[in-house]
């Protein structure tokens, strides 16, 4: 929709724009129990900027649990859970999360971001919100329905792109340090700017995110890194000092050494080019990390010679040895999804390196062979990691990797090479030899798989089973 402009004494009203159902429920039940109520915060937001929201977040003076049950009984007896530490019942209703609370107002303690909490008003709540852009409330009940309260002008806000904090930035960052996050992520989101003085209260408070569980950050960190470009929050993190406290590994990418006239690309800024160019081909949140973490060993492998210039020998095998490390200490999850993380660091340069020679059967069917399915995705990252300012230099590259790319498909469909097995097993092995465990059942095998690879044999059970007769008489073996 239009913005609409709520300066001075216009009263903007939008019950033409709350159509689904929830909204007559809760403004009923709202008006039987004589409990004023409104619709509060993101869903406000983005109403106004007519973005999709599964999050409707209702505020009640009163008691958000009892408008819940009430609510959620006249729509069909759904199942509320309830939680009376926090003052908050929430269900979901045809897909979308449906929050109620009491109003309240909080106060802080120095050493946690838990609040102490009080009943309050919708001010107090209003007052208690992050930023101006979500403090923006919409009256459920009957007399003045869909009439927007926006005390700190929160549509000015959207009109003009900006977060900016209700009270003292100082304070609302002091009081709960997660916000500077949230700040940061909205900035990288919306594609917004954050006020001056807002931004140079998170450098001044950045110490206090040290109060913040690594978990509800890495939350946060996320959501930047989906966010459509997101570089923004990447250099506002690094520009807050923000970065430095949780991921000091990727600030060590950044700058730029020079020796004898001789500098290398600063890998931070190289890295988010990386990060931008891969979300314009997906959403895939772990792909994206592999982006991220795709040079991250850099700093540790860098050498200077006065023969070759700047060399960073073995970053990537390092920085693969590096992920778990990173991953672990970021609360991120240790399951599949890191070891593809894992995968892609290790495999960057592969493709890279096929693309500036004439790339050979063996090379190709060992590169398919070690991605598996994740080879097009080990593609895209591959093309995403092309970076220079030369036009003419990435188009170059980009045509070597569709060569590339078409000698993985020949390679592939003649080979059927992807998430293969060697067709000789080590119980083949052991029962032909007549063998106990022994460490040449391991060396039979990975010559066996070598050799295939190799293109010395072809990938068939009677060339692999003779292959291994002659292997295990190199070691001494005879067949039983």
């Amino acid at each position: 929709m239009e913005l609409l402009n709520s300066s001075g004494n216009n009263i903007v009203h939008l019950h033409d724009h709350l159509t689904h159902p929830i909204f007559k429920v809760v403004s009923e039940v709202a008006d039987e129990m004589g409990l004023r109520t409104y619709v509060i915060g993101g869903y406000v937001r983005d109403l106004m900027l007519e973005r999709p929201c599964k999050d409707i977040d209702f505020v009640v003076v009163g008691s958000g649990m009892a408008v819940a049950e009430k609510a959620a009984e006249k729509l069909g007896g759904l199942k509320v859970a309830v939680f009376k530490n926090f003052g908050t019942a929430n269900f979901n209703y045809e897909g979308y999360e449906i929050e109620f609370v009491g109003a309240r107002k909080e106060s802080y303690q120095r050493h946690s971001r838990k609040p102490i909490v009080e009943d309050g008003s919708l001010q107090d709540d209003q007052n208690r919100r992050d930023f101006t852009i979500n403090a923006m409330a919409i009256s459920m009940n009957g007399e003045d329905f869909g009439q927007l309260v926006d005390p700190f002008n929160g549509i000015e806000g959207l009109q003009q792109g900006m977060i900016k904090t209700p009270l003292d930035p100082d304070i609302t960052y002091s009081d709960d340090p997660l916000r500077m996050m949230r700040a940061i992520r909205f900035s990288s989101q919306l594609d917004f700017q954050i006020e001056t003085e807002s931004l140079a209260a998170i450098e001044r408070n950045k110490e206090r995110l040290d109060i913040v569980s690594k978990e509800r950050i890495t939350d946060e960190l996320n959501k930047i890194i989906l966010s459509p470009r997101p570089s923004k929050g990447f250099r506002l993190l690094f520009k807050t000092g923000l970065l430095e406290r949780f991921f000091p590994e990727m600030v060590a990418l950044h700058g730029v050494d020079v020796v004898d006239g001789k500098r290398h690309k600063d890998n931070f800024y190289h890295t988010l080019q990386v990060l931008d160019n891969i979300s314009v081909h997906t959403n895939d949140l772990w792909l994206r990390w592999a982006a991220i973490l795709h040079d991250i060993a850099k700093p540790a492998t860098k050498r200077f010679s006065p023969e070759h210039g700047w060399t960073f020998h073995g970053h990537e095998d390092r920085g693969a040895k590096m992920v778990p490390r990173i991953f672990r200490q970021l609360r991120l999850p240790l399951d599949q999804k890191m070891k593809f993380v894992k995968k892609m660091v290790a495999l960057h340069l592969r493709p890279i390196a096929l693309s500036k020679e004439e790339a050979t059967d063996s090379a190709v069917r060992r590169l398919i062979f070690e991605a598996g399915d994740d080879i097009e995705a080990l593609m895209t990252l591959c093309e995403a990691d092309i970076t220079s300012k030369n036009e003419a230099k990435v188009k170059r590259f980009l045509k070597n990797f569709e060569k590339v790319r078409a000698r993985i498909k020949e390679v592939e469909e003649n080979d059927r090479i992807r998430n293969w097995q060697p067709p000789i097993s080590g119980d083949v092995i052991i029962r032909t030899f007549d063998m106990k465990p022994d460490k040449k059942i391991g060396i039979i095998k990975s010559a066996i798989k070598d050799a295939i690879l190799d293109g010395e044999i072809a990938n068939n059970y009677e060339e692999a089973y003779a292959f291994m007769l002659r292997k295990g008489k190199e070691l001494g073996l005879e067949p039983v």
